[in-house]
């Protein structure tokens, strides 16, 4: 039995956005062929236009389909997680939580990494997703880890205490939380860090959706917190410039340090 963590960029995706980019390019052609004067014009111009749009993204998917694929030769996603897992320390007996473990990949990772720790995983999941409980479950028992269990919460108001767990993490998780504070978000997350904890997220941090991160940082700092840090994970740490740019995860960052 292996596991499936499933591909960020679903192939349904993919499909999707082929087959509209194909539905646009044959109403072009049709009013091209079919309508005169203006109305040729006019039809003939928003479908073409529509048709570079969703080929655009076809490219785009396929491209990140490729990237972010567990069996590809690329895996950027399994790179990603071990690389957030690796700055994860969480003491003999302590318990770390992953915020939004989605198919399980960092809540396992970071429990490989600690196997004498609990990791707990918690996400929303629900329909309109291709993650559930029961696949993070299986991903565990494919991997042989038992130091871990998966529970149903949301990151906007996490069913814990203040300071309940030694490490927490996330990955590519805030920015797909439409209509919140993200900065709040992340408060939210180390409210419930213990003191001397270590926390690791990693997100897609644009700053029309997060604000000024390095600000961000400074307030954590001078509210206490032992240590911060912003790491570019697309300036040769996880990705290139170039990678970056092409998959558009220039703003991937992961917010690092100690509270």
């Amino acid at each position: 039995m292996k596991p499936n963590y499933k591909n960020w960029v679903p192939i349904t995706l993919v499909a999707g956005t082929a087959a509209a980019a194909a539905v646009s390019l044959a109403c072009c052609v049709i009013f091209a062929a079919l309508t005169t004067g203006a109305a040729r014009v006019a039809l003939t111009a928003i479908f073409a236009a529509a048709f570079l749009v969703f080929a655009a993204f076809t490219a785009w998917s396929i491209a990140a389909h490729r990237a972010f694929s567990y069996n590809g030769k690329r895996k950027l996603s399994a790179q990603m997680i071990d690389g957030v897992a690796a700055r994860v320390q969480i003491p003999d007996g302590g318990v770390g939580l992953d915020v939004g473990c989605g198919s399980g990949a960092l809540t396992i990772a970071c429990a490989k990494k600690n196997p004498n720790a609990q990791m707990v995983g918690v996400d929303i999941w629900g329909a309109g997703y291709a993650f559930s409980k029961e696949l993070c479950e299986d991903n565990a028992k494919a991997e042989g880890v038992v130091n871990v269990r998966f529970e149903r919460g949301n990151a906007v108001r996490l069913p814990y205490a203040d300071e309940s767990f030694d490490a927490v993490t996330s990955n590519y998780v805030y920015h797909n939380i439409k209509g919140r504070n993200t900065q709040r978000l992340i408060k939210e997350t180390l409210r419930v860090l213990k003191k001397g904890g270590v926390f690791a997220i990693h997100d897609l941090m644009l700053p029309v959706q997060y604000g000024d991160m390095r600000e961000f940082a400074r307030e954590l700092k001078a509210s206490g917190y032992e240590r911060v840090e912003l790491i570019d994970t697309a300036d040769g740490l996880f990705m290139s410039r170039r990678e970056a740019r092409r998959l558009m995860l220039k703003n991937s960052t992961l917010l690092f340090g100690v509270k």
